[in-house]
């Protein structure tokens, strides 16, 4: 571990939106070594989420969340497009169960409109039983620009693309601590084969990790992490058929979007995700959890037989919010100028909808590091 490597461009996080930023800044010409610490790329909170490209609906006006979904969702159909990702633009229906909930579908779809996405139409009792006859509501919010994904074959894509482009993947290799300097920054980096390396540029993109990376970098002024809040998410998958042939959502809880229905490209459907707080990542699925399960689906699919649930997987979404705080929270990317160092750009809170807003981030990223 004597040997100092001289790098110009670091990643850290090998996540489908630290891909996303290393595939950006290879295209643009950078020397980009992406650093990841476990086995395999993607496999942490890149494989344990909806696979939802999002329309961009929910989001407050001006947030990142709002303007990098919306230009990332466009981005990332027309990425998929060219690079023959599997993909569908199924739509999805948010489904009012109540009639007190029909009018936050209005204020929603008031909401879609000022964020950019204007095909959106509420709907019926009548018609949302003529689109999907077993589910039932007093009305419903149809965005027809809401699809599914295959994301590790976006994020193989994204594999691709960085080595074409001359960019390296290195697994097995977790940034223990680093040193900011006039430089960059230098690193220690941990794993099968340890070494220390001089970088000209660090992008912390590094999810749930994100914050021990920063707090490990010494000469970074704490004052600039904010407060990390974890959100659990537990899906279950269904024993027979999809009943509806669209995505199902309910009109959202605090710190997510509620427990919707999602298909992936066999027709099969899985539910998820819910809301458990937690401080450590636990990917176990509490099979107790369930009840709670049944009865939040039967409100849009009162059809829902017992024992037709099966615990699936679980995820976690790293927030700057906490329950306290309403759970909400917006993107945090922080370039050079927040960071208070040139070669130090750190991400916090990428959770949805970061990997339809993947594209999208990557680009904000590199023009940051073109202005600084």
């Amino acid at each position: 571990m004597d040997e100092l490597l001289e790098l110009d461009c670091v990643v850290v996080g090998g996540g489908v939106v630290g891909l996303a930023i290393a595939r950006r800044l290879a295209i643009a010409g950078r020397d980009v070594v992406l650093l990841e610490s476990e086995p395999l790329t993607g496999s942490i909170s890149s494989s344990r989420n909806s696979e939802v490209i999002h329309a961009g609906l929910y989001y407050p006006s001006g947030s990142r969340k709002a303007e990098l979904c919306v230009k990332g969702k466009q981005d990332l159909y027309a990425y998929c497009r060219e690079r023959h990702v599997p993909h569908r633009q199924c739509g999805k229906l948010v489904v009012a169960s109540s009639p007190q909930e029909v009018a936050y579908l209005e204020k929603l779809l008031v909401q879609a409109s000022a964020n950019g996405v204007d095909d959106c139409r509420l709907i019926d009792a009548s018609e949302l039983r003529s689109m999907e006859p077993q589910i039932e509501g007093y009305a419903a919010l149809l965005s027809p620009s809401t699809g599914i994904i295959d994301s590790h074959g976006l994020m193989e894509a994204y594999i691709t693309d960085i080595e074409a482009h001359g960019g390296t993947i290195v697994v097995n290799s977790a940034v223990l601590d680093g040193e900011l300097c006039a430089e960059g920054a230098l690193l220690s980096v941990g794993g099968s084969d340890p070494f220390r390396a001089k970088a000209g540029l660090v992008i912390n993109a590094a999810g749930l990790c994100a914050w021990s990376v920063s707090m490990g970098m010494h000469g970074l002024d704490p004052a600039t992490i904010p407060q990390r809040h974890l959100a659990k998410g537990s899906y279950f998958s269904l024993s027979g058929r999809s009943p509806a042939s669209r995505l199902i959502y309910p009109v959202p809880e605090q710190g997510g979007l509620g427990v919707h229905l999602t298909l992936d490209f066999a027709g099969q459907a899985r539910f998820g995700p819910d809301v458990e707080w937690t401080v450590q990542p636990d990917y176990d699925v509490d099979l107790a959890r369930a009840e709670k399960f049944y009865a939040a689906i039967r409100r849009y699919w009162p059809l829902l037989k017992d024992n037709m649930l099966q615990p699936a997987y679980a995820g976690i979404r790293p927030k700057t919010v906490g329950p306290d705080g309403g759970g909400g929270g917006d993107f945090v990317i922080q370039g050079p100028e927040e960071t208070g160092h040139s070669g130090y750009v750190a991400l916090y809170g990428i959770e949805s909808p970061g990997l339809t807003a993947s594209l999208a981030i990557a680009d904000d990223v590199y023009l940051r590091l073109r202005r600084s």
